[in-house]
């Protein structure tokens, strides 16, 4: 299939939109980039990864990584871009997760939580949509790491992601991100990238996409600068679908026959949209399993479900606009949570006085209170959302709910010292604790849900309108072609192709001298 053939689409899209903005070419565009990236390659020892290896990493010789920090710029860390790992960076069988009971959620129905903080390099899931959207356009010649810079529009981790993938692909990454998010992602940018105008900090917070958006389109204007806008990047929605939508499901089977119980079924994903990159693995378990996609967002600013105002503090999920790649029309339900949830139950969670009150008042088994500091923001969002489906649909004990911790704890401590001074006085006790978990966890209801109709997907789909074609430019039948599901059902087709690209890529790169 060529990126000419419309009908293999079934659509009559325009060509140059699919291969230039949303990232879908399936042939080489470039023979002469295509040489220059097979080169440096060969010059500085970078094999990639197949999508299928990232899905599956029993396919991948575990000497590939044997002595390697997961942390370092190597290039072979690219064969860690997978959940298949523990915190040091060792191959796991099943990806980490924890079972969380009903002592600390109010439900019957198991939440499965899997951590996204095993990520190398930045830990962080964001890393693999940074992978899934570069490797498709060096392999097809359209993005050159030896003459242009990568540019990683973004509310945080996915500029670190792309900051990373570009250094250990031999390439120079900018991030682009707003002044107003945490401490940490600004030190982890500091220290890799080697020019302090390679950060790029954009007026506002989480809620301020749009001068992300600005700066991206003024920056473009100079060729030497490839945006790699994860909100309409293709490239996003299928690694996640291919490779997290994986994961999940090696988790939700592990997890079924843990529980020995036959009628177990996965009733719901839970996934903040933010570039919508994540949710995308749950077409691939409805496609699988029939699960309910539930798509959540910050009550502060209020996007799907009152069309986008405020501002909120839940860093990472982004607002104020519907991606181009959220595929809405499949979208079952939305669910808001607050950020006053998110940020008061990160300090419960991160406390002694909070862990102390978990495990000794609300009889939380150790195991699982262990494993609360791998929840960053958007995780316990995630896990609220998830909390609030269970209610919301009338889930029961064999009724699993599955979401993503997307990065850790690890990541927000300035933001805890801003909570507890504005919040608690700087002084959390277990009087504290107890308040916090009855406003967030013990009352949680079904307020600011949709359990959609097609009206519902419609409106929200409407939305995106002015985003795309009113402001940057894609053409309607694009926009409009991604109402059907015969779209995204066609779009998958983009990873095989992919994978066998990538392998002749490698072929050639170890042949070039």
């Amino acid at each position: 299939m060529t990126i000419t053939d419309a009908s293999s689409l079934n659509l009559a899209l325009d060509a140059t939109a699919l291969q230039e903005q949303l990232g879908l070419a399936n042939t080489v565009v470039d023979p002469a980039s295509l040489e220059s990236s097979v080169k440096r390659f060969a010059a500085q020892k970078i094999v990639l990864p197949t999508f299928g290896e990232l899905a599956e990493p029993r396919l991948i010789s575990q000497d590939i990584t044997k002595g390697v920090d997961k942390d370092a710029a190597d290039p072979r860390n690219l064969f860690r871009v997978h959940w298949f790992n523990d915190m040091a960076g060792n191959r796991v069988s099943v990806p980490d997760h924890v079972v969380l009971p009903k002592s600390l959620t109010g439900v019957d129905s198991p939440i499965v939580v899997m951590f996204g903080d095993r990520f190398p390099m930045i830990t962080a899931h964001k890393v693999l949509a940074a992978y899934s959207c570069l490797a498709p356009r060096v392999i097809t010649g359209q993005f050159n790491p030896s003459t242009q810079r990568a540019v990683w529009p973004s509310t945080g981790n996915y500029a670190r992601g792309g900051v990373a993938i570009s250094k250990i692909m031999g390439a120079r990454g900018v991030a682009v991100l707003p002044a107003g998010m945490s401490q940490e992602r600004f030190d982890w940018l500091d220290r890799w990238t080697s020019d302090p105008t390679d950060i790029i900090r954009t007026p506002g917070t989480e809620s301020n996409v749009k001068e992300i958006y600005d700066a991206c389109n003024e920056m473009q204007k100079d060729p030497k600068n490839f945006i790699f806008n994860q909100f309409c990047e293709f490239g996003n929605y299928l690694g996640h679908y291919e490779v997290t939508g994986t994961a999940l499901s090696a988790v939700y089977e592990h997890v079924a026959k843990g529980l020995n119980r036959p009628n177990l079924r996965l009733a719901a994903f839970t996934s903040a949209t933010g570039s919508a990159g994540t949710i995308g693995a749950g077409d691939h378990l409805k496609d699988k399993y029939g699960t309910k996609i539930v798509a959540v967002e910050a009550l502060e600013c209020p996007t799907m479900l009152e069309n986008g105002f405020g501002e909120h503090n839940i860093q990472g999920i982004g607002d104020k606009h519907i991606p181009l790649i959220h595929n809405v029309m499949n979208t079952d339900v939305i669910s808001a949570v607050s950020d006053r949830a998110t940020d008061e139950l990160d300090v419960l969670f991160n406390t002694s006085a909070g862990r102390d009150y978990l495990v000794q008042r609300k009889h939380v088994p150790q195991a699982v209170v262990d494993t609360l500091q791998h929840f960053g923001f958007s995780s316990i969002c995630n896990t609220i959302a998830a909390i609030k489906t269970a209610k919301l649909l009338g889930l029961g004990e064999d009724d699993v709910l599955i979401t993503i911790a997307t990065d850790g704890a690890d990541l927000y401590p300035s933001e805890r010292v801003k909570t507890m001074k504005k919040r608690f006085n700087d002084n959390f006790t277990q009087v504290d604790a107890a308040e916090v978990f009855a406003e967030h966890l013990g009352t949680v209801q079904t307020d600011s849900m949709i359990d959609c109709t097609e009206r519902d997907r419609n409106r929200i789909f409407n939305l995106g309108y002015y985003t795309w074609v009113e402001q940057q430019g894609t053409p309607l039948s694009v926009f409009e072609a991604r109402r059907s599901q015969s779209f995204w059902q066609n779009l998958r087709s983009h990873v095989p192709t992919w994978d066998a690209m990538i392998t002749e890529f490698n072929a050639r790169v170890a042949a070039t001298k």
